[in-house]
């Protein structure tokens, strides 16, 4: 048996193409006036290649029933509308079509179904076309219905007289809100503001040149003040400050504009890209570096390509070079703000420092420029390294929130300067400062630095308070804390609790073993090393402390000794073990009772 040879042609379902249109390639209907302005300003731009001089215009007429759309560009003849708009897929931009193809570079559509997706909300679409090419050619009609069919008929000179196309939409049912005078303004005026020929809906006005960013100012206040409300009517907020993005090389011109308030880096940037005039997308992705999420941007390039659905950008070696490009100019605008205009630069700041660091740990320049301005908490207050390495012979920095936390006051009362490293990427950008400061000391802040600044208590004092300190020592020992005695300011802090990672390690550690079966505490236990314990550091000029340590009743002591650490913990705010929790409960129970028991034996004295 022979196979059949015989060539098949495929047979396409129009209902279901335009089925797939509607719900899987393109967002929204909306984009079906996208496409009819597309094809029109292609069919000037062909048309300006071989005559120059030719009239430029798109009008558009509607009424809720149906949509009338006329161009002044290149027209059809009856050959081109069978070879073209009754093929499907195929496009006049697309290579080998005679006289097109040498200005495919200048043409927004480059998939050829542009027309196709005014089906999702036509029933009827008729073309009515005369060929510039052709002048002799009568004008054509091509009338294509949702089903399928079409039909194609020459006209009289008198049905078009001047080169061009009309397209006339005839509404679906249930589509007619697409198809009214201001919802066709609106969508035209949302893609079509910044095309390079007239656009009129009716006698109103759609195309609005030159772009903001190029029309002239009689001053750069009074620029700024124009970028900011172009901004409002296209973002819906004020910005802190507007970013000229001019790249020749890669065919952009346009403005960032930085965001008033902080916002997530994950959170997805709305950013409004335009193809030559027509926008592409207000949802660009990919278009900046993951570090630059604090602005903005709109523009309009001739060299990113776009998806089949020209709804976004397709990521390609242009993009990527694009985006280094924007990255490049909004590092070159902070640069510039350190250099010349440090009021504006704070300001940003205050909001984005997030963003800048983040640059910073990965860009040499960025780190030089920027790291002496960029905010830091610290024991002085939210100041720049710059200003606070002025203030400090040693750049002290804590890991984690919890540790600044447990000695900001008493560093800061000892004249220790602290920088709280603790924040995103906060450590790792004190740990270069040298880079930027040579010669500047920068050190990890641990417990025995604190302590070392804390005054010794007199050897007298302290062997008088000996018992006191060994009922301390043994109350805390079970919780793998030590305590020592030291004179510091301010007064009114009774007790400091001092750890770092070391020590916390350790505690994690013996937590873990005490609550593992045989084995496992076998071998928890085979890693106890030499780590520093945790410290209770005592206040010897604190009353309170002074008080508790002249008790004679040791087991009052040491209930009073437990207190203190649970509110040292407290004023660390340090998170509490179950172990420290329960510890705090049995202190405040003690106390409580010591109090009542004292109570009842005064009454009892004075009834006596």
């Amino acid at each position: 048996m022979t196979a059949d040879q015989t060539p098949h042609t495929f047979q396409v379902d129009l209902r279901g193409l335009v089925d797939l249109l509607s719900h899987h390639l393109y967002s929204s209907p909306r984009v079906y006036l996208r496409e009819l302005l597309q094809n029109a300003v292609d069919a000037i731009t062909a048309r300006r290649a071989e005559q120059p001089d030719a009239p430029a215009l798109v009008r558009l007429y509607a009424d809720g029933a149906g949509l009338r759309v006329e161009d002044s560009g290149i027209g059809l003849t009856e050959q081109d509308v069978h070879s073209l708009l009754a093929t499907i897929g195929r496009s006049s931009k697309r290579a080998g079509t005679d006289g097109i193809a040498s200005v495919r570079a200048e043409f927004l559509g480059q998939f050829g179904i542009g027309l196709l997706a005014c089906f999702v909300v036509a029933a009827e679409i008729r073309v009515v076309s005369r060929s510039a090419r052709t002048p002799d050619a009568p004008p054509v009609e091509w009338t294509a219905r949702e089903d399928g069919s079409y039909t194609v008929r020459t006209l009289p000179d008198i049905a078009r007289t001047e080169p061009g196309t009309t397209v006339h939409l005839a509404a679906r049912p249930g589509s007619g809100e697409w198809l009214t005078e201001e919802k066709v303004l609106s969508l035209a005026r949302e893609f079509g503001s910044l095309l390079p020929y007239e656009v009129r809906v009716g006698d109103r006005a759609v195309t609005d040149l030159p772009a903001p960013w190029d029309r002239s100012y009689p001053s750069p206040a009074a620029r700024r003040v124009a970028l900011a409300g172009h901004c409002r009517d296209l973002f819906g907020f004020t910005p802190l400050d507007s970013i000229d993005l001019d790249l020749p090389l890669a065919g952009i011109r346009g403005v960032a504009y930085v965001l008033p308030s902080a916002v997530s880096p994950a959170q997805r940037a709305g950013h409004r890209v335009h193809l030559k005039g027509m926008l592409l997308t207000e949802r660009a992705d990919g278009l900046l570096p993951d570090w630059a999420f604090f602005v903005r941007c709109v523009l309009d390039t001739d060299s990113l390509r776009p998806t089949a659905s020209r709804e976004s950008l397709y990521e390609d070696e242009t993009l990527a070079g694009v985006r280094d490009a924007l990255g490049a100019a909004i590092r070159d605008w902070l640069a510039g703000l350190a250099a010349g205009a440090p009021e504006r630069l704070e300001a940003f700041l205050a909001v984005h420092h997030l963003g800048v660091k983040s640059l910073a740990r990965h860009d040499g320049e960025m780190l030089r420029t920027m790291l002496p301005w960029l905010p830091f908490e610290t024991t002085d207050g939210r100041v720049s390294l710059e200003e606070f390495a002025r203030r400090h012979p040693v750049v002290h920095y804590t890991r984690t929130v919890e540790e600044f936390r447990q000695v900001a006051a008493i560093a800061s009362a000892q004249g220790i300067g602290v920088v709280n490293g603790g924040y995103t990427y906060d450590t790792e950008l004190v740990e270069r400062l040298p880079e930027v400061r040579p010669g500047t000391p920068v050190a990890e802040l641990d417990a025995d630095t604190v302590t070392a600044h804390l005054d010794a208590v007199d050897p007298a004092r302290e062997l008088a308070l000996s018992r006191f300190l060994s009922v301390a020592r043994a109350t805390l020992d079970p919780l793998g804390c030590d305590v020592s005695l030291r004179s510091f300011h301010p007064l009114t802090v009774p007790a400091l609790h001092l750890d770092d990672r070391s020590a916390r390690h350790e505690r994690a550690r013996a937590d873990a073993e005490e609550e593992a079966d045989g084995l496992w505490a076998g071998i928890l236990g085979s890693l106890r090393g030499s780590a520093p314990r945790a410290r209770l550091v005592l206040n010897d000029l604190n009353p309170q402390v002074r008080r508790i340590g002249a008790l004679d009743d040791p087991g009052l002591a040491g209930t009073a000794v437990e207190a203190l650490y649970g509110q040292a913990l407290l004023m660390a705010q340090r998170p509490l073990r179950p172990a420290d929790s329960a510890l705090l409960n049995r202190a405040f129970a003690g106390l409580l009772d010591w109090a009542t028991h004292d109570g009842e034996s005064h009454k009892g004295e004075k009834k006596a």
